[in-house]
């Protein structure tokens, strides 16, 4: 059957020939950073035997029900999920519900469970919550300041680099933006937040904009930290902390028990299949998989759809 392999550390995926077989026709696979760590050798837990089959999520059929698909080692120790037909555990599948098509589907797993549980269920929105997202303009921050507007926060303010990016935030619902680029950026981050700052901050960056992020937090803000894009360590100050009485709360998809990201996904499927949320998507055929993979090395959000 048609598929794809990587065949060494560093490699481009190409198109193979893969033997095997499974119950499960593969309809659709989403691309993560997760997959090219795996393939250069960045990932912390190593990669499958080469040659091997990437890709950590996907969409498939099993007796006529789509399913998501994540999790048993797939694309990280064992062959993962660019290939026709696959054998996965049933007990792991989360069915995928009416009105998402095939790539909507599948992003709404690793990096749309990053960006809605933050905001759903790490540290739910209240009514009052004025919230900061760092790194809003790509794919886990769009879905978190989305996810912010549509569970009623009373205000949201999306931060990141790319300025064009940004216009877009202010389409998908946010009241204000920042450049992280540029001095006094607490001082910004707190004006755009309004009153004495944001209470709650969807953090993927860690680094100098989470530094940043607790000098602007009002007192007793959440911190949902879930990402190091902007570096693996971040200095700020004691008395910050104890004086605000900030919580700083830790955030992994991988970390999740299997039913509780299986409601996580449908928390978040749900939403986009009502509208509330959109997820920005480029989508490639098998043949195409080289051209998806370096698209999703440049930023964008690729699915490869069989």
């Amino acid at each position: 059957m048609r598929g794809v392999q990587i065949a060494e550390l560093g490699a481009t995926p190409e198109l193979a020939e893969i033997d095997g077989d499974g119950s499960v026709a593969i309809l659709a696979v989403g691309l993560n950073p997760l997959d090219l760590a795996v393939a250069a050798g960045r990932f912390y837990g190593g990669h499958p035997p080469f040659p091997y089959v990437p890709g950590c999520e996907a969409v498939g059929r099993i007796d006529g029900q789509r399913v998501h698909l994540f999790g048993d080692g797939r694309g990280t120790i064992k062959d993962g999920f660019l290939v026709e037909r696959v054998t996965f555990p049933e007990q792991l599948v989360v069915p995928v519900p009416d009105g998402l098509d095939d790539a909507a589907a599948a992003v709404c797993g690793i990096a749309g469970i990053a960006g809605w549980g933050p905001v759903a269920r790490r540290a739910p929105v209240r009514p009052d919550d004025r919230v900061l997202v760092l790194a809003a303009t790509g794919t886990v921050g769009s879905i978190a300041l989305q996810g912010a507007r549509a569970l009623g926060a009373a205000r949201v303010v999306a931060a990141g680099r790319d300025e064009t990016a940004l216009e877009r935030t202010l389409e998908l619902g946010a009241d204000a933006t920042v450049a992280l680029e540029g001095s006094d950026l607490a001082a910004r981050m707190r004006e755009a937040c309004g009153g004495d700052g944001p209470t709650l901050v969807v953090d993927p960056l860690w680094g100098e904009p989470a530094r940043a992020a607790t000098e602007a937090a009002a007192p007793g803000a959440r911190i949902v930290q879930l990402g190091q894009s902007a570096g693996p360590e971040a200095t700020f100050a004691s008395s910050i902390v104890r004086g605000k009485q900030l919580s700083i709360l830790g955030y992994s998809v991988f970390g999740l028990p299997p039913q509780e990201r299986r409601e996580a996904y449908l928390g978040l499927a749900e939403q986009v299949a009502a509208g509330r949320i959109s997820i920005d998507v480029e989508t490639f055929s098998l043949d195409q998989v080289a051209a998806a993979w370096s698209a999703q090395a440049s930023g964008a959000k690729a699915v490869v759809v069989l």
